[in-house]
């Protein structure tokens, strides 16, 4: 986090809505693909993401400046998408388990077969796929972001990117 940032929080944390207006347009497309990368839901990322920024936004007078505001605002938007996809997984329990929410969003980096798999592993492990792999965050700053222990980061990880690769070899 450069000089620059840790400036616009600590106005921000005053109550400067210009210092507000940056950060929001600095870290919205990041938190935006973060959670349609774990949703597969261009709409809900969208609500995901603007409601993770609000809840950094009442929560920016207990935030650490020392620290750097976009692994602390992807925690919250994770989080958040993590649960989307519960109550999702749970709405679609009736329904047909390969239906999935049909929406288009930016998916620029990420070839055919990669997001209909990724799409189809549980909240939790897509969670830690997206950090680690698209996002590049490391083992550790997933767990301390998501407030997991390390290894259950590291094994979430390996079921997920074993399950991806089970999904890949039979769709392809």
């Amino acid at each position: 986090m450069g000089a620059e940032e840790k400036k616009l929080i600590k106005e921000a944390q005053r109550g400067s809505r210009d210092a507000l207006a940056e950060l929001y347009a600095a870290h919205w497309p990041d938190a935006h693909r973060a959670a349609y990368l774990v949703v597969h839901d261009a709409g809900a990322a969208e609500d995901i993401a603007q409601d993770a920024f609000l809840a950094a936004v009442g929560a920016l007078d207990r935030f650490d400046r020392r620290r750097p505001f976009g692994p602390w605002l992807h925690r919250i938007v994770i989080n958040r998408a993590i649960d989307w996809g519960r109550r999702e997984a749970l709405r679609r329990n009736a329904a047909d388990p390969d239906e999935l929410p049909g929406a288009t969003a930016p998916t620029e980096a990420i070839g055919g077969e990669l997001m209909p798999a990724l799409a189809k592993l549980p909240p939790e492990q897509r969670a830690v796929v997206v950090l680690r792999h698209l996002l590049e965050y490391t083992p550790g700053e997933i767990a301390r972001m998501l407030e997991l222990p390390r290894g259950t980061v590291n094994s979430r990880l390996r079921r997920g990117l074993d399950q991806l690769r089970d999904l890949i070899e039979v769709e392809g």
